[in-house]
């Protein structure tokens, strides 16, 4: 290889480097899908690249252009070596992982200039593990389910349902934003869902069902077909930015591993059939009923009221619509709410909590006078004094039998 010294022009050269390269090369094609560069080169590359290539060939050399801003620190300053300010790309893999780094770009908007710093590098480590946290609690409850063991969709779960109609929502939203270049939108989608829908409510909620029902029944096989669906979907969803995360994931899925790696994996198509506006309505409503429970319990906690909320006997209060909603699903609350005990209507506790949110509703928290199980904490009425089934609810009890005969 020898430099070439005879240069026209340098941005004449520049310019017409796409002819040299996409042209030449057979695993390459001509125009290039996409050419990125920093702000500055609208008036660079960008230009004299357009203006030579349709000078002589009446076609742009490039579908479509992407311009980012420039890395700088916290401060808004350029990265320098006198300021003291520049942050090496490879310490930060060598301490923590490539995929944060990965994850740092992909959540920063590219459209202005973007920060880094150590306190911000500990902020995306911290989304990082949530993400991640997720991906583990999906995993792990997965370790006896395998592909006959699936629940259609019409013997579903309702809460299992509409964690599957989240879940398309989130894979149309993500793979609009993947096509736009907003990766920070895929970012934010992704970390909202794991954390805000399913690690805060669905996958909390669905715990009792997964640790104590028994292992092979409906109701538990209904929840862990979703995980299994989640599981797959975010795998590859996230498998543009944490690559070697998503790789981890992929090897751990129990079956449907139709290739070897998730690279290679189709891309989720959005079931939008899965989508029902009534069911999402509905659950929306009781986010905002379960938001202000939870509310209550915290003030009861830290009034010592009660030690956690299995120990709690919740009453609600309302009016209108909002009492005919609570008691069409009244013998799901306390599942929902993760509570012993709910009844809708007046109460003789304290007032823990009256809803600025949801108008009219008063949340009222005492602490039950029900008997605890020894297997799934939660308070009952009464307690089996059969034999070794001696200090179970009638529902952990029964669960034990089958498995003492398994």
């Amino acid at each position: 290889i020898e430099k070439e010294m005879n240069i026209l022009d340098v941005w004449f050269e520049s310019g017409i480097s796409n002819e040299a390269v996409l042209k030449k090369r057979i695993d390459l094609h001509w125009p290039a899908d996409l050419y990125v560069e920093g702000s500055d080169q609208h008036r660079g590359w960008f230009q004299s690249s357009l203006l030579v290539s349709v000078g002589y060939q009446d076609k742009a050399p490039y579908k479509a252009v992407l311009t980012h801003g420039f890395v700088v620190d916290e401060d808004g300053r350029k990265m320098s070596k006198s300021l003291g300010n520049v942050v090496d790309p490879l310490s930060v893999i060598k301490q923590s992982g490539a995929d944060i780094l990965r994850l740092w770009v992909a959540s920063s908007d590219f459209t202005t200039d973007v920060a880094i710093s150590p306190e911000i590098l500990k902020r995306t480590s911290e989304a990082y593990r949530r993400i991640r946290n997720t991906l583990r609690f999906l995993i792990a409850n997965l370790y006896d389910f395998d592909k006959d063991m699936k629940v259609s969709y019409d013997k579903l779960r309702e809460i299992d349902r509409w964690a599957l109609a989240k879940l398309q929502v989130l894979n149309e939203k993500v793979t609009k934003s993947y096509e736009d270049y907003k990766f920070h939108q895929v970012f934010h989608a992704i970390y909202n869902f794991s954390v805000v829908d399913m690690s805060s409510f669905y996958l909390d909620v669905s715990k009792d069902t997964l640790y104590t029902e028994a292992p092979d029944s409906k109701k538990r096989r209904s929840a862990q077909t979703v995980l299994y669906k989640l599981l797959s979907v975010i795998a590859r969803l996230l498998s543009p930015i944490l690559a070697f995360t998503s790789e981890e994931v992929w090897q751990y899925l129990p079956f449907g591993k139709d290739v070897e790696s998730v690279q290679l994996a189709e891309w989720p198509a959005t079931e939008k059939n899965l989508i029902g506006k009534a069911l999402d309505e509905k659950f929306s409503r009781l986010h905002e009923v379960r938001d202000e429970v939870l509310k209550a319990l915290e003030e009861a906690r830290v009034a010592k009221i009660i030690g956690n909320p299995l120990e709690a006997k919740v009453s609600i209060e309302g009016k209108g619509e909002i009492v005919k909603f609570l008691e069409s699903i009244k013998n799901e609350l306390a599942e929902l709410f993760i509570v012993s005990e709910v009844r809708i209507g007046k109460s003789e506790g304290k007032i823990a909590y009256s809803s600025d949110r949801v108008k009219g509703l008063k949340v009222f928290v005492e602490k039950t006078k029900h008997l605890k199980c020894e297997r799934c904490w939660r308070y009952v009425d009464e307690l089996t004094t059969e034999g070794k089934f001696t200090g179970l609810c009638k529902r952990c009890a029964q669960v034990v039998r089958e498995i003492v005969k398994a």
